[in-house]
């Protein structure tokens, strides 16, 4: 069974269920977010998710049976994956949802894709640029000019917001490309490279949130409304989804695994719209469709390519995607 034949021979049913659930659980992420800044500091929020979604891997690869990485140069590797992949991207999402919109900042993390194509092309050498990519990238970065509302002129605490929303997604165009040019080859599974990725993480932040934003809250000392996305963020948006999106991938196949990336941001919309009447300008959700557009394009969604670069889920709601868990 192939990845790639996969698709055409799985039964909608089979894998439509698990693929709507993830879009869901990442797009409610957002959410989570903008309920645990309102009591936690952004970096103490990454800290506690990621501690939870290392804990939880842990479990699933216990029962597994699978093991963590012993090469000293995966973990090296995997050291700079966490930092671009989980540890800044993440606290720079707690950041601008502080001053945006979760519902803004789930658009933002549709850029990912278009960020990841540059760099993969120019500075990691793992990908070939082609006129259609060329135009995909067009199209998506006039889409982001769009969002941004950039004939409003620039400067306060919104805009600003929205950069740093655009920098996670940067983050994730490093750490995407860098992952597939020094982990890719690695024989270890997609789980095991993703745990010792956030146990990694889990460490980094142990060391740097105390010096940034002192000693982080004892966990008995929140809301249960916090703790519970806390919880949310972690568990289920890294551990469980992980899981479905293996799944996905092997049901249904990588490439049809990843257009997850396209319902994310429709659920991080209506999920912002429902559960804190959060509202967008105009120009958002037609920036949006615009950079959706170009992702697809660059991604070979709109004719007959088949995608050849960009992320198989987006990593703010979970953790960068291991090598056997992108297309």
């Amino acid at each position: 069974m192939t990845v790639d034949s996969t698709p055409d021979r799985a039964a909608l049913r089979s894998w439509l269920p698990g693929f709507l659930a993830l879009a869901a659980i990442w797009g409610s992420s957002f959410l989570f977010i903008k309920i645990g800044i309102g009591e936690l500091h952004p970096l103490h929020l990454t800290l506690y998710r990621v501690a939870a979604g290392a804990v939880t891997l842990l479990v699933v690869l216990a029962a597994l049976r699978d093991r963590l990485p012993a090469e000293p140069r995966v973990w090296a590797h995997l050291a700079v994956v966490a930092a671009f992949g989980v540890v800044v991207p993440f606290t720079l999402f707690g950041y601008g949802e502080q001053r945006v919109e979760s519902m803004l900042a789930g658009i933002w993390n549709a850029t990912t894709p278009l960020i990841v194509l540059p760099l993969a092309v120019l500075v990691f050498r793992t990908e070939r640029l082609t006129v259609r990519r060329a135009v995909g990238m067009t199209l998506g970065f006039a889409g982001v000019l769009v969002v941004l509302g950039v004939w409003q002129g620039v400067g306060g605490a919104h805009f600003t917001g929205q950069l740093m929303c655009l920098g996670a997604a940067a983050c994730y165009g490093v750490a995407i490309p860098y992952q597939k040019r020094f982990v890719a080859g690695s024989a270890h599974s997609g789980l095991s490279l993703s745990a010792a990725q956030l146990l990694v993480a889990t460490a980094q932040l142990a060391v740097v949130a105390p010096l940034v934003a002192g000693a982080p809250p004892a966990p008995t000392g929140l809301s249960p409304e916090v703790l519970a996305s806390v919880l949310a963020l972690g568990a289920l948006g890294t551990g469980l989804a992980f899981v479905i999106h293996l799944r996905n991938i092997r049901v249904a196949g990588a490439s049809t695994a990843s257009t997850v990336t396209y319902l994310v941001p429709v659920f991080a919309v209506l999920i912002g719209a429902l559960a804190l009447d959060e509202r967008l300008t105009w120009h958002q959700p037609v920036g949006a469709l615009v950079v959706l557009l170009g992702v697809a394009v660059s991604q070979g969604l709109i004719g007959r390519h088949r995608p050849a670069v960009g992320p198989a889920e987006p990593p703010v709601a979970g953790v960068v995607a291991a090598p056997a868990a992108r297309s």
